[in-house]
């Protein structure tokens, strides 16, 4: 059995599909690629798909990550292709490796988020994300299944500032861009519940709802406060191999091969 490991995007409209609606989405492209799937045994045999922490509906994401097992061997880059050809435009496969290492999702401990926020200047978000910061702590109340429950927002947030690469015009609109790196924790603290603690702390009220974009997902670097790339350990664990294979064919070759 082969494992593929697959990034993928919900990028434009597409942002508004729930999980379900792209799991659906994506057994249909599997059925459409004639990928060769392992199935789960029992009465009701399904694909096996692993999915690892999906970006909550509305959001938009480019890192979003899962994992196939296949009952035969396939080219990881031809397999993308195969896929993203059979999934609509903004459901997009960009980028695939061979599992070659364990614990995927054990290496999606924290998300880098973009937050647009029309409508609010750039100097009333730094203001609020300072108050934010400042705080020890920052209740926000979120409704769950079970009801509302209220927990801290701020203790999951890595980090959290205000874009100053795009210079504001005379004119423009006021748009201030958040970078937020959050570490996923128990409960899940998301873009949406430091809105509210920069509500809560700065009475910020965007004027229309915030546009969310997940921008990386792996693991957190405590030293660097960087997100890894979840997939980089495979595709190291595939040079050492390749290289062992040239070289056991170097070693194998007749004498005088590859002279002209």
């Amino acid at each position: 059995m082969q494992r593929i490991r697959l990034r993928y995007t919900k990028r434009g409209r597409l942002r508004f599909t729930s999980h379900r609606d792209f799991q659906r989405a994506f057994e249909r492209a599997l059925r459409r690629a004639e990928v060769p799937m392992a199935y789960s045994a029992g009465f009701t045999p399904h694909p096996k798909v692993s999915y690892a922490n999906a970006a909550p509906t509305g959001t938009g994401s480019e890192a979003e990550f899962l994992e196939i097992a296949l009952v035969e061997a396939r080219d990881p880059d031809k397999l993308r292709d195969l896929l993203d050809e059979s999934l609509p435009p903004g459901l997009d496969i960009v980028d695939a490796v061979e599992a070659r290492t364990p614990g995927l999702a054990d290496r999606l401990t924290a998300s880098v988020w973009e937050l647009r926020l029309d409508g609010v200047a750039r100097q009333e978000a730094e203001d609020a994300v300072a108050a934010f910061l400042a705080a020890g702590s920052v209740e926000v109340e979120r409704r769950t299944k079970s009801g509302m429950r209220t927990f801290d927002a701020r203790g999951a947030v890595a980090g959290l500032d205000v874009d100053r690469s795009r210079p504001d015009r005379p004119g423009d609109t006021p748009c201030a861009i958040l970078r937020l790196v959050v570490r996923h924790v128990t409960p899940a603290v998301r873009p949406d519940d430091v809105l509210s603690g920069l509500r809560a702390v700065a009475d910020l009220a965007p004027p229309v709802p915030a546009a969310v974009t997940r921008l990386a997902q792996g693991l957190f670097d405590e030293e660097s406060g960087t997100v890894t790339d979840p997939l980089a350990p495979d595709r190291e664990a595939v040079r050492p191999a390749a290289s062992a294979a040239a070289g056991t064919a170097a070693a194998t070759a007749p004498e005088g091969a590859g002279s002209a």
